[in-house]
């Protein structure tokens, strides 16, 4: 399979779930679908981030040599929500090396301060950064604050119960340094 031309042709869940099934664990083959999603084309980029995501959820070990790609993109200015929101939903479930913490949850915390950002990108920057923090005692009181006060506004049931879930294993952490 042509990963790019396939991708190029169509974009669904049936187009996703078959290049995810190609792939399976095959190093080569995601290297290819990386090569897709990390490139500068807007739309391709786009449409390799859901099959990315659902890879590097069925095979964890697949994603490790892109930490360092994934941030850069991750950082990138006027990307498509597609791009952050499926990175922080691979990096949800995934324990990241201690040195791109402080990348991933200084990116988590501009987009949690930003109203303007997708709901799902929101959400996923809850989790991702209440998993970081919860290392961290200072910067879970810092993700306390800003949670506590996320609730206090009119926000989406995914936002409202990410930030309760993440509040519930904080304080803990923030309370006992």
């Amino acid at each position: 399979m042509d990963i790019r031309k396939r991708l190029e042709e169509e974009h669904s869940k049936t187009v996703t779930l078959a290049i995810v099934k190609y792939i399976g664990a095959d190093k080569k083959r995601f290297k290819e679908l990386m090569e897709v999603f990390l490139g500068k084309e807007y739309r391709p980029t786009q449409r390799a981030a859901w099959s990315m995501s659902y890879v590097a959820a069925a095979q964890p070990q697949l994603i490790a040599p892109y930490f360092e790609k994934l941030i850069s993109k991750l950082q990138q200015k006027n990307n498509h929500p597609a791009i952050p929101r499926n990175i922080l939903r691979i990096f949800q479930d995934i324990d990241l090396p201690d040195k791109y913490e402080g990348k991933v949850v200084d990116f988590c915390f501009s987009v949690l301060m930003n109203e303007s950002e997708p709901v799902a990108v929101r959400a996923f920057a809850i989790t991702v950064a209440s998993r970081i923090c919860l290392k961290y005692p200072e910067l879970a009181r810092e993700l306390v604050i800003i949670l506590n006060e996320m609730i206090q506004l009119p926000q989406t049931a995914a936002i409202r119960h990410r930030a309760k879930v993440g509040l519930k294993k904080l304080e803990k952490v923030a309370r006992s340094s």
